[in-house]
């Protein structure tokens, strides 16, 4: 069993992973991840070559409740909680994982969590089903742009995120191609614009591109681990590739 612990602070990690060791010795503690962000980073990474089997993941994280990690990403993998809450919260939220732990976490009580999983395995039910946890600590899922009004010569025009091939970065300036090879500029850096846009459709290749999926023409690998690509209405001679930090969440994006 391969778990991934998710959690900011330093010593909780430090606990949690010597009670796993004492509770299911077979199980592999593959990495530890702090925040919000730096999930949706390892997740993009690790998703294909080494998913955990279970997470252990602390609600209050270094950016923000863990429960945002599902608005923005599909985690398919069983969670246990770990919580400061008292009780009271946690019963209200019992139904929508494996289990949740409340801190500081006990021996026992983390192995009747783990033993759980072990006999629910294949039927657990899945973190997209979190929306009563989500509702009830007021979050919504992300509503990501579906449209841009911009202005091109002197009137505005609507462009829809649908009509998008890719958006890229030059010399500070950002420009989104639409399908039609319109041209436009954006007042938004293109960190403001990844996190607006559904990752579903649109993946950051590198620091220089956000891009559709229907952009891409052709993909080969490349030198170091990156991956090159051809996207429409880019200049043949112009050369665009796929960070290796960034190819593997990359191949996962493509492979849904």
């Amino acid at each position: 069993m391969k778990i991934l612990i998710v959690e900011d602070e330093p010593l909780a990690v430090k606990r949690i992973a010597a009670l796993i060791k004492e509770v299911e010795p077979e199980a592999e503690v593959i990495g530890r991840v702090e925040s919000v962000r730096a999930f949706i980073r390892w997740w993009s990474q690790h998703q294909i070559a080494d998913t955990p089997d279970l997470l252990l993941m602390d609600i209050q994280l270094a950016d923000g409740l863990s429960f945002e990690i599902f608005q923005q990403i599909d985690v398919p993998t069983p969670v246990i909680f770990t919580t400061a809450y008292d009780e009271y919260a946690l019963k209200a939220f019992k139904v929508n994982s494996v289990d949740y732990l409340l801190k500081p976490i006990e021996k026992e009580e983390l192995g009747k969590a783990i033993h759980k999983y072990k006999t629910q395995r294949g039927s657990a039910p899945q973190p997209s089903d979190l929306t009563k946890v989500l509702d009830a600590y007021g979050l919504k899922p992300p509503a990501y742009k579906s449209r841009f009004l911009l202005r091109q010569g002197g009137r505005f025009e609507v462009i829809d995120t649908a009509d998008i091939l890719y958006l890229y970065a030059d010399e500070k300036v950002v420009f989104l191609l639409t399908n039609q090879n319109r041209k436009y500029i954006v007042d938004e850096t293109l960190d403001e614009l990844e996190g607006k846009l559904d990752p579903k459709d649109f993946c950051r290749i590198n620091r220089k591109y956000i891009t559709h999926i229907s952009a891409i023409e052709r993909i080969e690998p490349h030198l170091n681990g990156r991956l090159r690509l051809w996207l429409r209405h880019r200049p043949a001679e112009e050369e665009i590739y796929v960070s290796r930090e960034r190819a593997e969440g990359f191949k996962g994006w493509l492979n849904k």
